[in-house]
């Protein structure tokens, strides 16, 4: 356990799948705390300065959203399609659909990152169980590209604070696959990085501090741990939720770490699908925004 920290339950609900937490800076003590439901299709704003929390039903299951570079509103990653989004005070709005990728029918997306070049990463699975459907996925400038497949669960990716490594998980078989990432985008030199097993759960979504350390959130392990760059456990936060599933850094000194969690299938646990947040003794790095082409670019 990190010594000293004390996890705070800052949202009491039941989000069945709270998932894609994103931190979004403002001034001063401001700033919010973005996070969705994908089974229960809401949108989750967690204002920091007053405590509150206020949320939207969604027509579609909503799996991320990635702030835009050119600041008008968000990327978001509905179950099979990418959408411009924006928020108001009254709520979400879709402006409009943005591309289609070209998955299997009954794959949904699946959480997602942006490295500090304004890349987009993210992941896909199967909503109907079917092993070995989901795959990664890199957008930029010059395309839509599938860089790896054969994920059960394609989970959480991450990037190192240098830029030159990207973390991804296939949480259906316990792993967490390490990669070298090239400036140009480019991945290679794919190995296992992690495996969990028994009480650990399966990794989740995770975040990297500044420092390197990674976060990975242990859906059915109740809990957060932090690895080291060379894969060796250095701090664990015990959880009062079993399906821990994701986590990100905020505040205004990005020193509070955000955990969402899902109340599906867990109706004995009493904070289960709760947001929570703990200050770890780390630093976390800011969201980057998504540099948005200028036209939507080809699958490739």
């Amino acid at each position: 356990m990190v010594d000293g920290a004390k996890v705070e339950c800052v949202w009491q609900g039941r989000a069945r799948l709270g998932e894609g937490p994103l931190w979004c800076p403002g001034q001063g003590k401001a700033g919010q705390l973005l996070f969705v439901d994908i089974l229960g299709r809401m949108l989750h704003v967690h204002d920091h300065a007053s405590g509150r929390t206020r949320r939207w039903s969604l027509d579609e299951a909503c799996c991320w959203l990635v702030p835009r570079a050119d600041g008008d509103g968000f990327i978001a990653g509905l179950a099979s399609r990418l959408v411009h989004l924006r928020l108001a005070e009254d709520g979400p709005s879709i402006v409009g659909d943005w591309m289609t990728p070209d998955e299997p029918a009954g794959n949904r997306f699946n959480d997602a990152v942006v490295d500090d070049r304004g890349r987009l990463w993210f992941g896909s699975m199967s909503d109907l169980g079917e092993p070995g459907r989901g795959a990664l996925y890199c957008l930029d400038g010059v395309g839509l590209r599938r860089l790896d497949r054969g994920y059960g669960v394609a989970n959480g990716p991450a990037v190192s604070p240098d830029g030159t490594t990207l973390y991804h998980s296939d949480t259906a078989a316990g792993i967490v696959y390490a990669f070298d990432l090239s400036a140009e985008g480019e991945l290679s030199g794919k190995r296992e990085h992690l495996r969990f097993s028994g009480s650990q759960g399966h990794p989740d979504g995770m975040t990297c501090d500044v420092e390197g350390g990674l976060w990975i959130a242990h859906w059915g392990g109740g809990r957060v741990s932090r690895f080291l760059p060379d894969g060796s456990l250095d701090e664990t936060l015990i959880l009062p939720a079993s399906r821990v599933t994701s986590c990100t850094f905020g505040g205004p000194e990005l020193d509070q770490l955000f955990i969402t969690t899902a109340a599906d299938g867990r109706d004995q646990e009493a904070l289960a699908g709760s947001l929570f947040r703990v200050a770890p003794g780390f630093r976390g790095l800011a969201s980057p925004a998504f540099a948005v082409p200028r036209n939507v670019p080809a699958q490739r």
